[in-house]
């Protein structure tokens, strides 16, 4: 394909590193694979079966020969060709043009001529291309196959393009090598004296490379390296992966850095009857570092271990854990940009609508400065739900639980987000919600629906309570009623709904908390996809109280062409009652915040949402947020924008204006640019940015990205930004090769 030559600066490098080693396959199988090898026997007494338009026999040579369009059948060998002849004396077959040969295997072999022997277990041909299960081509002047399994190809060229080649046919990229061979016992293509290729131009060479045959799903033997830079200089990765049985591996991945000496990584995975776990370990001893702390150790390092496993058809557990030396190893390293770590064990029940999952999870900071004995442990936290499966009053009846025991070495006090945390809390909440529709004749249709929730609190030293230690219950009903009324009208080629929507909705008011904390119903976004719930917290420690009114419609335009509008308006009215909201929610006053929703699709090009909260006199607009989506084929890209009020009490301190977008433009099928940026509008300041461009067709993936990040955490200059250029590259059936540099 024209253009690509211009691709090849970029994949010089990765191009010889790729060849570097021996590349097998990684993975675990559920089970061994296995794909029947072309010299599988055929068992004695099969005939070969003969369809041909003309077929000849002389006795006295003892040569058939068959004209015309042949096809030979023999097993799971098939073999047609424009003219064979079998001399059955010596059991050889001689086929001329247009030869094609099926073995059991699934490759397809091509040829101008060839010599079989021995029922195909043996052979010769001319002008060979070989068609692999894996849609790799390899072709060659002369290819010979022997009785052991073992087919030679001499001067042979291995491709995994079909469409990506130049107008006179060269592949973008292919291995030539002087003699390739494959045994189909060891399952292997050896290549001697071998050349990697971008169409004519050769840019890597090795006097051996092997590679393992399609039917190969996992190997042990080097894989492909990476590399990356940072503080420790530059560093390249060196995997080996051992596969020690069909269900168990082991790769080790040191990497080799010139700043800070070798760092190892081994990770070891099982896979059993049940399901899967691994575990992964980095450590360094670290050269030539010299530490603001000098108590600092240079022994540094992490450990991860994940797992997942079946008890029965309802039922899993697992966990996922992350232990580290120090704040910064793994993001040093470039191998984890958490600045928060959540460590847990888990299990999950999940049965028709009704689902059960109990963790125990444990938090740690990555962020300096950070208190690490703020950070709680949670044992346990369950949470579960619960629908019959039979109507109760003619309506649905449901059950459910959350359950939580935190404690953490710390209280909070209340300078944190202006919420209080102890040292310790359990909460245990239960409730039973019932609902039932009913539709009028006219089409209205009304929602009774009532709640019974309990709730048992156990804190200690909450900032702020009366005593240490304090318990409460409480139990709170909740009944309300949703009447909707859905007006569907025709205008021409569009159809519209316009649906009204009134709730009124009572509980008792929600009682002093002020000797609890508030641990999991701290952030609320009130907008239109929660005006109409009869709980707008986020969590369980806090729940909506008092009469109140929810109102507003739902309106939807549909076009003929897939376009539509979506438009959603509402307000909330607290009526009587303690209200539960704080100052910043939009739902503290007598009348709320007004919420609109507008979501356009004008065409499967152009796409609008917008999501709004302003004062209920239009006076200020607290909340915005709006995208524009394109998609114009060649070009495709998106623009979004969100400006949000500061609301202390739910843990945003400070006004929020931000803007980001991304894009890419693809100039032919291949090659594409992309970009894309995040700016602060309200502190003035650029977030990151990043640029790149992508060469993808049917053989092989490259992605050039050069990033820009701007925090005051980054920066090898102090001045609060890092650069970035990153670089992977994928040869299909080859392997990946990526990496990226910290730019000084």
């Amino acid at each position: 394909m024209a253009g690509w030559q211009a691709c090849l600066p970029v994949m010089l490098l990765a191009a010889g590193l790729a060849l570097g080693a021996t590349p097998v396959r990684a993975g675990i199988d559920d089970q061994p694979s296995f794909v029947a090898p072309a010299d599988e026997p055929v068992p004695k007494g099969t005939r070969v079966d003969v369809i041909a338009e003309r077929l000849t026999y002389d006795g006295k040579s003892k040569v058939a020969v068959a004209t015309g369009t042949v096809r030979l059948t023999y097993g799971p060998y098939v073999l047609t060709a424009s003219k064979v002849v079998y001399d059955m004396d010596t059991g050889t077959f001689n086929a001329n043009g247009s030869i094609v040969l099926k073995e059991p295997n699934g490759n397809v072999l091509e040829a101008d001529s060839a010599e079989l022997r021995d029922t195909f277990r043996e052979g010769f041909a001319n002008h060979v291309r070989a068609l692999l299960t894996n849609n790799v081509t390899i072709t060659a002047q002369y290819a010979r196959r022997y009785e052991n399994g073992i087919t030679i190809y001499e001067h042979a060229s291995y491709t995994a393009c079909k469409e990506c080649a130049s107008e006179d046919g060269t592949p973008l990229w292919q291995i030539a090598a002087r003699e390739a061979k494959h045994d189909s016992k060891s399952k292997t293509i050896y290549y001697r004296d071998a050349t990697l290729k971008f169409g004519k131009l050769p840019v890597a060479w090795t006097p051996y490379f092997a590679y393992p045959d399609p039917t190969v799903t996992r190997r042990t033997g080097f894989l492909i390296p990476s590399y990356k830079s940072g503080d420790f200089g530059f560093g390249v990765a060196t995997p080996y992966f051992w596969a020690m049985r069909p269900n168990m591996d082991l790769t080790c991945s040191p990497l080799w850095t010139t700043e800070r000496g070798p760092l190892a990584d081994l990770e070891f995975r099982h896979r059993l009857a049940s399901g899967t776990y691994s575990v992964q370990g980095y450590g360094i001893h670290e050269a030539n570092v010299s530490r603001d702390n000098g108590d600092a150790s240079p022994w540094r390092g992490a450990a991860k271990t994940e797992g997942d496993f079946r008890i029965n058809d309802h039922w899993t557990w697992g966990w996922d854990a992350t232990a580290v030396s120090d704040n910064d190893f793994l993001s040093d390293y470039g191998f984890d940009t958490r600045t928060m770590l959540a460590s847990y064990v888990q299990a999950t029940g999940l049965s028709g609508r009704n689902y059960t999952k109990a963790q125990i999870i444990g938090w740690q900071s990555l962020v300096d400065g950070e208190n690490q004995g703020d950070m709680p442990v949670a044992t346990p936290f369950v949470v579960g739900d619960y629908v019959l499966d039979r109507p109760v009053m003619g309506g649905e009846l449901s059950f459910g639980f959350n359950a939580y025991a935190l404690e953490r070495k710390d209280a909070i006090d209340e300078s944190w987000q202006g919420v209080d945390l102890g040292t310790q809390q359990t909460h245990v909440m239960a409730y039973a919600d019932w609902k039932r529709q009913m539709i009028s004749p006219a089409g209205l249709l009304v929602t009774p629906f009532a709640q019974i929730r309990s709730d048992a609190f156990y804190a200690e030293d909450v900032p702020g309570a009366e005593s240490d230690q304090n318990s409460e219950f409480y139990l709170s009903p909740t009944a309300g009623l949703d009447v909707r009324m859905p007006f569907v009208a025709s205008h021409g080629a569009l159809q519209s709904v316009l649906t009204p929507v009134a709730q009124m909705i009572g509980t008792p008011s929600e009682p002093s908390l002020g000797d609890t904390a508030n641990e999991d119903a701290i952030t609320l976004n009130f907008d239109t996809t929660n005006l109409f719930l009869s709980d707008r917290f986020t969590g369980y420690d806090r729940w909506e109280g008092g009469l109140r009114a929810n109102t507003g419609f739902i309106y939807t335009l549909m076009g003929e062409g897939g376009g539509f509008l979506r438009a959603s308006f509402g307000e909330s009215f607290h009526i009587a009652g303690e209200n539960s909201f704080l100052a910043g929610s939009g739902l503290n006053g007598t009348a709320s915040d007004l919420v609109a929703g507008l979501a356009l699709q004008v065409n499967p090009n152009v796409t609008v949402a917008y999501q709004a909260r302003m004062e209920e006199d239009l006076s200020r607009i607290n909340v915005q947020e709006g995208m524009l989506g394109l998609n114009f084929g060649q070009f495709s890209g998106s623009f979004n924008y969100a400006d949000i009020a500061a609301a202390a009490n739910y843990g945003r301190p400070d006004d929020e204006q931000q803007v980001w977008a991304d894009g890419r433009y693809s100039f032919s099928s291949a090659w594409s640019v992309f970009g894309g940026l995040r700016y602060d509008l309200k502190n003035n300041e650029r977030m990151d940015e990043r640029i790149g461009v992508t060469f993808d067709c049917d053989c092989m993936k490259a992605d050039l990205v050069y990033s820009m990040s701007h925090t005051d955490e980054f920066g090898p200059n102090g001045d609060g930004t890092e650069y970035r250029i990153d670089l992977s590259v994928e040869l299909r059936t080859i392997g990946v090769i990526a990496g990226g540099f910290q730019l000084p």
